[in-house]
Order: C-alpha cells, then structure tokens, then sequence
C-alpha cells in the first residue's frame, strides 16, 4: 500500500513498513488542504492530532483503506461518515496505557504528599513539616471512570497500597481483580479520589460540572489524565475554592487546541478559571505528556504497525 503520514513518530515505523513492501511519503508541513489535493493517491494515512479527519477529507480520500492514529483515542476524526465509506480505524491505546498509569498514580502521589509545595519551599528557604503532612493512599476509595486500557492500567499501579478501586463504565461486566465495578451513584457516594479515564464524546464532553460534583458524597480529590473538555473548569475552580475537591491533577486541560500542542497563541487571553489553577498550590498541571513518555513513543509506533501489517 502507499501510506502518508502526516505526522512524525517513531521511526521504527517507516522502517518496519518499508521491509514490509509498503511505500511511505512523510508530509509534516502541508495544510490540511494541500494534504486533500493529494489523499486520493493513498491507500493509508497515519496521523496524531495535526488536524481533523472530517468529512470533506474523506470524501477526497477516494482510495482509502485505512486511518491510523497514533495514540489511544479517534475523536480528531468523523467515525461514523469513516465507518460508512469503510474506512478501517486504527488507534493504539495498549501503546501508552502504562506510561498513562504511571503518570495518574505519581499525579495523585504528588497531591497527597504536598510535594509541589513543600519543593517550592524548601527551594525558598522555608522548612515547614507540619504544613505539609501529607496522607496515605491505605484505606483510601479510588473511583475510576471509564474502565478501557487506561482504567485497567491505573487499577492494577493501585494494587499494593492497600486502598479500594471502584470503576464506572457504560460497558457492563468489565471489572476484574483490580477494581470492582459499581454503579455512578456508589462511586460518587464512596470515592475519596476520582480518576477519569474516559475519551471525549458527547456523553463526556462536560461531563465533570457542578451538578455532577455536587452528587459526591465526600470531599474528593480529582485526577484527569483523559481529555480536558470532559471537565467544566470554572464549576472545577468554585469546587476547589469551596474544598469540595480537596485538589487535582490535571495533564489535559478544556482549553486545548484539537491538535493538544498548543493551549493559546495570545497569552493575554487566558481565562480567568485557568489563572485560578496555575497559582492554587493544590492543584498540578502538566502538559498532555501522561502517555508521552520515551518508552510509549516506541510502544505506539509498534502497534500501528502491527495493526496494519494484520490487515487482511
């Protein structure tokens, strides 16, 4: 097959697909209308997130067998009108499913035992022990919504600290040794910290508001290493002030661009909600980088691979 990527990775990729008899053109630069004049040409497109696989690219994708992203969820393309050209959709969340595990549990870590802040302070000369008691994850309740391959991922980190796992799916039957599944309305009545592990559809998009904060039982603490539009921050921001969530560690924000390179090109325009969150102490920002780790680059790449290569 001719294959274009759109987007550089791994170069065990083009190495892997060229010994295969594969043919690969790599276009990191055009825009998404010069890569449209062209599409008809490939029989595959391997992307990340440069820009949206919608309908008009489709329908000039005339010899497409196949989209491939690298990376663990499909929401930069228009499934359905893929689905109904038949389009095959490949997507690789066993890639980065344990670096986005490792990632969720030292966020929560990191919350727990102050560790941002007592760093800050120790580099400014301050040495505050009682200030920054941290507490233990034993005992604790840990809610996980969405229970795929990051949900899976984060459950099993869990094991070994003594503390109990419920997860929350639209799929029935999905829990296992690592988590017991339940009910919205159990884990919002039992969870000390949710963690969401959703991708972003309609069902998620907004999903964390006030509303849905308010239904928590306890004061909790939050944990988004899924999408950033899945959390309303300004409902987030009132629930911090009022220590309804008691902190949060948050790797994707509402405010990226679809491409999550990028939050803003004017800085002058930050919102007021995210002004909040980069100065709150119990709060820890990173910049979409839970899967982005060396050893997942190499995993992705690999399973785009291999996907392909087992197409019939």
């Amino acid at each position: 097959m001719k294959i274009l990527h759109i987007d550089s990775n791994h170069e065990l990729m083009i190495e892997q697909l060229a010994a295969a008899g594969h043919i690969n053109h790599e276009d990191y630069t055009s825009t998404k209308e010069e890569i449209e004049a062209k599409i008809a040409d490939y029989e595959g497109v391997v992307i990340r997130s440069r820009f949206k696989i919608d309908r008009q690219f489709l329908d000039a994708a005339t010899n497409l067998r196949f989209i491939a992203r690298v990376g663990a969820g499909l929401e930069s393309i228009d499934i359905p009108y893929a689905e109904s050209t038949g389009v095959h959709l490949i997507a690789a969340p066993e890639g980065n499913r344990n670096a986005v595990g490792e990632h969720a549990l030292g966020m929560l870590l990191m919350l727990f035992n102050k560790l941002k802040q007592a760093d800050a302070e120790v580099r400014n000369g301050q040495w505050n022990r009682e200030k920054n008691r941290g507490l233990e994850l034993e005992g604790k309740t840990v809610g996980l919504i969405g229970y795929g391959n990051m949900g899976n991922a984060f459950a099993k980190k869990l094991q070994g600290f003594d503390c109990e796992v419920l997860c929350y799916d639209i799929r029935p039957n999905l829990g296992n040794a690592n988590a017991r599944q339940v009910s919205l309305e159990e884990l919002q009545e039992k969870s000390d910290v949710l963690s969401l592990h959703t991708p972003w559809t309609p069902l998620t998009d907004k999903m964390v508001d006030a509303d849905f904060i308010k239904g928590f039982k306890k004061s909790f603490w939050l944990i988004n290493t899924a999408r950033g539009k899945s959390v309303v921050t300004a409902d987030l921001v009132e629930a911090l002030k009022s220590e309804k969530i008691l902190g949060a560690g948050l790797d994707v924000l509402e405010y990226e661009k679809l491409s999550f390179e990028n939050l803003f090109t004017d800085t002058t325009q930050m919102p007021e909600p995210l002004k909040y969150l980069i100065t709150a102490e119990n709060v820890v920002l990173t910049p979409h980088i839970a899967g982005w780790t060396v050893e997942s680059k190499i995993k992705l790449a690999q399973t785009i691979v291999d996907k392909i290569l087992a197409m019939p």
